[in-house]
């Protein structure tokens, strides 16, 4: 890397980079930028905000990422970007035959990279590969593929690869398993009270599926019969024994959004204690400087191991197939969501 790179993801407030944020990234040099609708316009406006941040750190391959799962959480839509169902909606329409619908999810995943790489964009927070319990509370719901580990696991791997086929890299989340958690995160700490034997049985085996994935984005939940005080973004005993151990992930560990009110403490703290647990990445995404400046302060440069696994990621992206008929693919989407419903 040109440059010392510190390893935090920061969020912006709108459509284009202002004075204090192109001061702040230009200072403090961060690994990546998240986008969210608030910065989403058009498609020449989303380019020209992705090239200017790639501009400010100097890195033409510096990541962007976005949440583009479908369904309610769709960062890009309409008008200028096709509609995609949520992750539940393709194994509801392949009424028993699964690899109907694992196919139609691959699919629209190499629809949404194409959408995602045509402005810049090269990584996406997709897909969630949490396994969602009947009592779990709604924030993950129809953004799960199904209920079975395996299965989920299968549509996680076409999705994914359906991702880097079309230059985009995908994250696997939230390691290692929000489906059981009575809260949302987003407002408050969950706490999951499964025995070890059951979150082995269920929870970690699609993350163990796709652990030679880039990257992984961790959970604000305590895992009550591994670590009752941390939560797994915070806990040394999530990520070193069962992120990097028991489940066998190696690439990339990214926090979810530090702003979340799972987490305690002040942003440096929060940051800190993440770092001192284990991840590789901090990720704070609401693009308020002042919060953001705590988390630059308290993040290391990207070196050393982490510094490796974000070299090995972004060595995956792939250059689009030529291969692609898009006017084809989005006729036989179309085509089979209306046959399949």
């Amino acid at each position: 890397m040109a440059r010392d790179v510190k390893a935090f993801i920061c969020g912006c407030k709108g459509l284009e980079l202002d004075a204090d944020e192109r001061a702040f990234l230009a200072l403090h040099n961060p690994w990546g930028l998240i986008l969210f609708k608030r910065n989403i316009g058009d498609r020449a406006q989303v380019a020209a905000l992705v090239a200017t941040f790639r501009e400010i750190v100097g890195r033409q391959d510096a990541p962007v990422l976005i949440d583009q799962e479908g369904g309610r959480v769709q960062r890009m839509g309409p008008p200028h970007w096709p509609k995609y169902p949520p992750a539940a909606r393709f194994n509801e329409l392949a009424a028993g035959r699964p690899q109907d619908g694992i196919a139609l999810a691959g699919l629209a995943a190499r629809l949404m990279a194409h959408d995602l790489a045509e402005v810049g964009i090269n990584v996406d927070c997709l897909p969630v590969l949490d396994v969602p319990s009947p009592q779990g509370h709604q924030v993950i719901g129809d953004r799960a593929y199904a209920r079975d580990p395996e299965l989920v696991a299968a549509y996680g791997r076409a999705v994914a690869e359906a991702m880097m086929a079309g230059g985009v890299l995908p994250v696997i989340k939230h390691i290692p398993g929000h489906g059981r958690a009575l809260a949302d995160s987003h407002l408050e700490l969950p706490r999951v009270s499964a025995s070890r034997v059951e979150l082995q049985a269920a929870d970690f085996v699609p993350f163990q599926h796709l652990r030679d994935m880039p990257l992984a984005m961790t959970a604000h939940v305590v895992y009550e019969a591994i670590d009752p005080d941390r939560p797994g973004t915070t806990s040394p005993v999530i990520i070193g024994r069962i992120i990097r151990g028991e489940i066998g992930f190696d690439g990339l560990l990214m926090t979810d959004d530090l702003s979340m009110k799972a987490l305690s403490g002040s942003f440096a703290d929060r940051t800190r204690a993440a770092f001192a647990a284990g991840v590789d990445v901090g990720l704070h995404c609401n693009g308020d400087l002042a919060e953001a400046s705590q988390v630059a302060a308290a993040t290391p440069y990207l070196v050393g191991r982490s510094a490796e696994r974000a070299t090995a990621a972004l060595a995956r992206l792939s250059v689009r197939g030529q291969d692609f008929d898009l006017v084809d693919a989005r006729q036989r989407v179309e085509s089979l969501l209306a046959g399949m419903g």
